[in-house]
C-alpha cells in the first residue's frame, strides 16, 4: 500500500488555518477537555440557530442505565412532526474526540443535520445519541462497556423511540467509529450473548476511524510499500491531531499490559483476520 499521493496539506487548509483560534498550551488534561468541550458544544448551540435545525427536529432524552449502574446520558432526534408511533430506522452516534472529548450537547447539530437531510430526501431516520464516559476519569473498556450496553438498551426500548429493530446502522467519527467497529465485530463473534441476541446491525458507518491501538499497528505496517509511508509517520507533525496527541488518548485509556493484548478484539478490532469478519 501507498497513499503518499494524499501527502501534505491542500491549498483549502493553507487558507483555512491562520483563522484558527490558538488552542493555549500548558493545559493540564482536564483543562484541556473542560475548553474543547465547551468550543465544540457552542459550536452545536450555534449551528442549531444558524442553520434553522431546531424547528426541523424534535428531541428526547433518555437514560441507559449502564452494567455497573451507572446513568448514562442519551438522546434520540426525529423529523418535526413524525410521531413516535411511526417506527422509522436508526442511526447510532458515536462521537469523536479520543476518548477524551465529547458531551451529549455537542452532537445536537450534527445529529439533527443528519436527521434533516434524511427527511429532505424522503429517507426519515431517528438518530441515538449515546454519551458513552471518557478518560481520564474512565479507562478502557468502559467506553466500550458503555457503547454496548447501549445499543441493548436501545433494542428493549426500541418501541419507546420509534424505531425498526432490524433496520440499526451504527456509525461513529474517529474514537466513535472504533467503538462502532469494535461492537459490530462483538455482535459478530457472539461472545457477549445479549449483543448476540440483538437484531443483526443492518450497516456500519466508520468516519475516520482508529481501529487499531498504538501498540498493535505493528501489523498495517507490514502491509505498506514502507514502514515510512505509515501515517503516523507521514502525519507525525499535522495540525489538529498531531501524534503526540494521539499518545495522548492512547496513554489515558489506561490499558493493562498493552502489548500483551494484541489478540484483543475489542480494542484492535482493526486487526481481526479475513475469517472473523466473514458475513
Amino acid at each position: 500500500m501507498d497513499f503518499s499521493e494524499y501527502t501534505g496539506p491542500s491549498a483549502e487548509w493553507l487558507a483555512l488555518e491562520p483563522t484558527l483560534p490558538a488552542v493555549p498550551k500548558d493545559l493540564s488534561v482536564e483543562q484541556l477537555k473542560a475548553l474543547l468541550n465547551k468550543g465544540r458544544e457552542e459550536s452545536a448551540a450555534q449551528d442549531m440557530i444558524d442553520q434553522g435545525l431546531s424547528s426541523l427536529v424534535q428531541m428526547h432524552d433518555h437514560t441507559v442505565i449502564a452494567r455497573d449502574g451507572t446513568p448514562l446520558e442519551a438522546r434520540t432526534y426525529r423529523p418535526a412532526g413524525v410521531p413516535i408511533s411511526e417506527r422509522l430506522p436508526v442511526y447510532v452516534h458515536l462521537h469523536g474526540g479520543g476518548f477524551l472529548f465529547g458531551t451529549l450537547a455537542s452532537e445536537d447539530a450534527t445529529c439533527s443535520r443528519i436527521v434533516a437531510s434524511r427527511a429532505k430526501n424522503g429517507t426519515p431516520v431517528v438518530v441515538f445519541n449515546i454519551n458513552y464516559r471518557h478518560t481520564p476519569e474512565h479507562r478502557y473498556p468502559t467506553a466500550w462497556n458503555d457503547t454496548e450496553d447501549a445499543f441493548v438498551w436501545l433494542h428493549e426500548h426500541i418501541a419507546e423511540v420509534g424505531g425498526l429493530a432490524d433496520q440499526v446502522v451504527v456509525g461513529g467519527i474517529s474514537a466513535g467509529a472504533w467503538l462502532t467497529a469494535s461492537l459490530a465485530l462483538a455482535q459478530l463473534r457472539g461472545d457477549d450473548k445479549r449483543i448476540a441476541a440483538c437484531p443483526k446491525i443492518a450497516g456500519q458507518v466508520l468516519m475516520i476511524p482508529c481501529l487499531v491501538q498504538w501498540d498493535h499497528y505493528a501489523p498495517r505496517t507490514e502491509m505498506l510499500k514502507s514502514p515510512d509511508l505509515s501515517s503516523y509517520v507521514q502525519c507525525a507533525d499535522a495540525p489538529i491531531l498531531p501524534v503526540t496527541r494521539m499518545k495522548l488518548f492512547s496513554a489515558l485509556l489506561g490499558v493493562e499490559n498493552a502489548k500483551d493484548s494484541a489478540g484483543d478484539r475489542r480494542m484492535g478490532p482493526g486487526n481481526a483476520t479475513a475469517e472473523e469478519v466473514k458475513g
